[in-house]
């Protein structure tokens, strides 16, 4: 029997959710390589209208903590929502996502921080049987230690960590896609050098 692609790592739009965890202005002295995941989250969210993929964007206790920052653009996301959880995962996100993406079956995730509030996400994301893939250039911490045990954590959980190119790549499948020219530019235009290395 087949095995199911999608538990292999394998993308389809149409079953994909987008969500976008806490890049709050707030954080930005603080957490490392705040530039690059903010770039990263816009090369997604404008990738997310080629292929018509929803995002969810969460805001830690906005109150306190203010919003996502103005770098990122979040008005097109389906939803713009608070939380005091450090988990994404609210019956807020859940009731939505049941709504829009019936057929849910991956999570492409990417915010701050990898070690709290990501980790937490994937927990109950995987204990609901969705498939996740962090991406790798698109998530951090306060601490670089923090960050990448986490990231080898998630491997172990049965993540898929991987970068925001190699993900877009899997969702367009064919040089033939109508959004590749677009996707590809997406790509060149928003590499910059290895995460890590100092901006």
């Amino acid at each position: 029997m087949a095995r199911n692609l999608l538990k292999l790592g394998a993308l389809e739009a149409q079953k994909t959710a987008f969500l976008l965890c806490d890049i709050q202005e707030t954080f930005r002295p603080h957490i490392k390589h705040f530039g690059e995941v903010v770039r990263v989250a816009n090369k997604m969210l404008e990738a997310a209208k080629h292929f018509n993929i929803p995002v969810y964007v969460s805001e830690q206790y906005p109150k306190g903590l203010g919003h996502t920052t103005k770098d990122i653009n979040v008005e097109g996301a389906a939803l713009v929502y608070d939380k005091t959880t450090f988990s994404m995962y609210s019956q807020e996100l859940k009731d939505r996502l049941k709504k829009d993406v019936p057929n849910l079956g991956s999570v492409v995730l990417f915010g701050i921080e990898t070690h709290v509030c990501i980790e937490q996400t994937v927990i109950d994301l995987l204990k609901e049987d969705i498939n996740v893939h962090v991406l790798a250039d698109g998530v951090s911490s306060r601490s670089l230690m923090d960050r990448s045990l986490a990231l080898q954590r998630f491997q172990s959980l049965g993540c898929f960590v991987g970068t925001s190119e190699n993900v877009l790549f899997k969702l367009l499948k064919d040089k033939n896609h109508p959004a590749f020219k677009q996707i590809s530019k997406l790509n060149l235009k928003a590499t910059p050098s290895e995460f890590g290395a100092e901006d």
